[in-house]
């Protein structure tokens, strides 16, 4: 297993609201962990949201005795989404703040996936499958045809999110289990990539010749260069040894 992350603020933001948190060492009862959180809302407030979110969820899961991993990441996202409200309440300058966050763990070749907002996992191999399910009013749309998919690309409310960590007393997150195949790897991101970098781009990136470390460099790199207007994180997860291809 082979992971790595970056997280930038992009080409036209001052500050940072995106953050994550990666082990491939066990975390309490989970063998691995894996997060990626966007925040939103005032002055510095995203960024308390994001962080504080993220450190919660990883203390909640150390703690939790439980073996069922689905039931592990719920407590956690649970007691995360208390637990922001609460300071939210408390703290004026925190009113209305909240984040994305997207939770994964591994176990014997199963990956085990949370999703709340519009923060994304796919599954890259001979093509790339997002996994997630995005909460956002345009994502909506889709599903509902009434969009399509490149106009939604490209609509002005793409960043009106209708499900975040701090939102709603009661946090609904949807929860996906995959079988990974031989060849498989994951990218856990936020919304300053894949607004900034087509799926496909994504796909060729990662299925790169190159290091790790260099394949994340360079979807960063790509997502500045398409204008980086937004903070831009990504984690490459590397399950298995595969065959890799040329750029």
């Amino acid at each position: 297993m082979k992971t790595y992350s970056i997280t930038d603020t992009g080409a036209l933001r001052e500050m940072n609201q995106d953050y994550f948190f990666a082990s491939d060492d066990p975390v309490g009862n989970l063998p691995n962990l894996y997060i990626v959180a966007d925040g939103m809302g005032g002055h510095k407030a995203g960024d308390y949201a994001s962080r504080y979110t993220t450190q919660r969820v990883v203390a909640s899961v150390s703690r939790d005795p439980g073996e069922e991993p689905v039931s592990i990441i719920k407590e956690a996202i649970n007691t995360a989404n208390k637990i922001l409200i609460e300071e939210a309440a408390e703290d004026e300058s925190k009113q209305g703040m909240g984040t994305t966050l997207v939770v994964a763990t591994i176990i014997d070749g199963k990956l085990y996936v949370a999703n709340v907002g519009d923060s994304r996992l796919y599954i890259v191999n001979d093509n790339i499958r997002q996994v997630t399910r995005d909460h956002s009013l345009v994502a909506e749309m889709v599903r509902l045809g009434e969009v399509d998919v490149a106009a939604a690309r490209e609509h002005p409310d793409k960043n009106i999110i209708t499900r975040a960590i701090g939102a709603k007393e009661n946090v609904e997150a949807d929860f996906f289990e995959v079988e990974l195949q031989e060849g498989d790897r994951i990218v856990i991101c936020t919304d300053g990539l894949t607004n900034m970098v087509e799926d496909e781009v994504i796909r060729n990136i990662v299925s790169c010749d190159i290091s790790i470390e260099e394949k994340t460099e360079l979807l960063v790199k790509t997502a500045n260069q398409n204008g980086g207007r937004d903070n831009i994180t990504v984690m490459i997860i590397e399950p298995f040894m595969y065959e890799v291809k040329a750029c």
